[in-house]
């Protein structure tokens, strides 16, 4: 039977609002989720920092062990800690997302400086591209290889690394050197054919800026991050570095065409 008073209670033209214990409740929940994804996210880059575990032989082995997920995390996370004049336009503007990468962790042997060309061949040839290392596009100061690096010492070693893919045709160009000045270098590179050009971060931004190099034939970017130097730092833990990749990373014309299926460009981080 049902009760009459009940009946006659008036109804709530709106829904009754959530008490203040509610709010709070809420609130607390909110904040409780947000610690469990930064706490998962987190574990997944502790290994960065655990120690000299992943560092040895002048390699940080934990970016062998990155999948695109955690290098897309790593490079915002250094970027928010050399950018912190930045805004978050500007912040958000030098993301690079995770498709971005070219997944390596697959390649299970170390990133030394021995390995590199195997490491090129190898991705190369997935790509169906096998043989190509030794060629050079037609056009001069066009590479289809840009390898990235910290100093000129270290792409004077690349240079004699890689320099098997070298022939008549194909020059394995070191483009930065502390005797190289730019004009000099500028000139070099518009009067030859590369297949493979090494450089710094600054170097590499101001051939692109001058026109003397050009990124119409490229089908790579190798990042060499894994090389670090006595106070175990890579090309990502030095602002003078870290600074020009990124501007180098992000740059139009480039940026759009990271793992594009058409004229796209693999980015791998060795």
């Amino acid at each position: 039977m049902s009760n009459p008073k009940a009946a006659h209670k008036p109804l709530s033209d709106s829904p009754t609002p959530p008490s203040s214990s509610k709010k709070r409740k809420h609130v607390v929940n909110a904040e409780a989720r947000a610690k469990i994804v930064g706490r998962k996210r987190a574990k997944k880059t502790a290994f960065l920092d655990d120690g000299d575990d992943l560092v040895a032989d002048g390699l940080n082995h934990a970016f062998a062990k990155m999948d695109r997920l955690l290098l897309s995390d790593y490079v915002a996370r250094q970027v928010r800690r050399f950018g912190e004049d930045l805004s978050s336009v500007e912040m958000g503007d030098k993301y690079i997302p995770e498709n971005a990468f070219k997944d390596t962790s697959g390649w299970d042997k170390p990133r030394s400086l021995q390995n590199l060309p195997d490491c090129l061949e190898y991705f190369s040839t997935a790509k169906g591209q096998p043989g190509k290392l030794s060629s050079a596009p037609d056009m001069n100061g066009a590479p289809h290889t840009i390898v990235v690096t910290c100093a000129g010492i270290r792409a004077a070693d690349i240079t004699r690394a890689l320099r098997k893919f070298q022939t008549q045709q194909s020059t394995v160009a070191k483009l930065f050197a502390k005797h190289i000045k730019l004009k000099d270098a500028i000139a070099f590179v518009t009067k030859t054919r590369m297949g493979i050009a090494i450089g710094t971060p600054t170097r590499l931004v101001d051939l692109l800026s001058d026109g003397a190099l050009s990124l119409e034939k490229l089908q790579r970017l190798v990042v060499d991050c894994s090389h670090i130097d006595q106070k175990k730092r890579g090309i990502l833990d030095i602002r003078e570095l870290q600074v020009p990749l990124m501007e180098l990373l992000n740059r139009r014309g480039l940026k759009e065409r990271y793992a594009a299926p058409e004229n796209g460009v693999d980015l791998l981080f060795y």
